[in-house]
């Protein structure tokens, strides 16, 4: 709880970080979960890049999220861009991973980089994965073994921080440590919550917050979420209960 930001009484937008998101061309209900969470969690700015449908982000979103056509490198503290909810184009992927203003990338989806050949893409900036099984072995394909040894190795394997999602949800990092978050709800198994959670890791990372202890904090308020929401639990709910739980972790 004492790692989580929280802003002072003198503190102003751009201090709390400024988050892109890449808006998805077709599934443009994750990116809306992602940016929403984003913003829920604390990022001073949200801004969702959307070269395609620009206008239909624009009609959709909260009016407190910006959207624009383009990365805008001008734009004061760009500290966090994710890439993935509702899937994500090579150049989308590219301009996460080769972002030159040494922002923290979170890769989820089909964002995540898949080896080929047992050689990785080369990873300039800070970075989290975040795949379920499924996305994490298409990814690491020639690891076998143990969830943690496996979340591990691939963390060793791609210099990233590996959030390997589940009911016991493994964090892994470079270094070896790893932590396991069983703090989760059965009722998180739907459609978009790995969405919702991106955007909360993107969301804390953009505020300075260290990766691995976004990344921790991220999936344990998730899955007090899901056990606060319980039967009935869609996506959207989980952004909407954000708020209460912070207050009561950071009162």
């Amino acid at each position: 709880k004492h790692l989580l930001p929280r802003p002072t009484l003198d503190s102003h937008k751009y201090q709390r970080g400024h988050a892109l998101i890449h808006g998805a061309i077709e599934l443009v209900g994750a990116t809306h979960l992602a940016a929403s969470a984003c913003n829920r969690i604390g990022a001073g700015l949200t801004t969702v890049i959307a070269p395609e449908k620009i206008e239909l982000y624009q009609s959709v979103l909260p009016p407190d999220i910006m959207v624009r056509g383009h990365i805008d490198v001008g734009v004061k503290n760009d500290t966090a861009v994710l890439a993935g909810p509702g899937g994500a184009t090579k150049e989308q992927i590219d301009a996460t991973i080769n972002n030159t203003f040494g922002a923290f990338c979170i890769l989820d989806a089909n964002a995540i980089p898949i080896s080929n050949n047992k050689q990785y893409p080369k990873l300039k900036n800070p970075t989290v994965l975040t795949p379920h099984e499924g996305e994490f072995s298409k990814a690491f394909p020639f690891l076998k073994g143990e969830r943690p040894d496996r979340a591990i190795a691939a963390a060793k394997y791609s210099r990233a921080i590996v959030v390997l999602k589940g009911s016991h949800t493994i964090i892994a990092d470079p270094s070896g440590k790893y932590l396991i978050n069983d703090h989760a709800s059965p009722w998180l198994a739907k459609a978009g919550t790995g969405d919702v959670l991106a955007g909360m890791v993107t969301g804390l990372a953009a505020q300075g917050m260290d990766l691995f202890e976004a990344c921790a904090a991220a999936c344990w308020i998730h899955g007090e979420a899901g056990l606060n929401i319980g039967l009935g639990l869609i996506a959207s709910d989980i952004e909407k209960s954000l708020a209460n739980i912070l207050k009561r972790l950071l009162s």
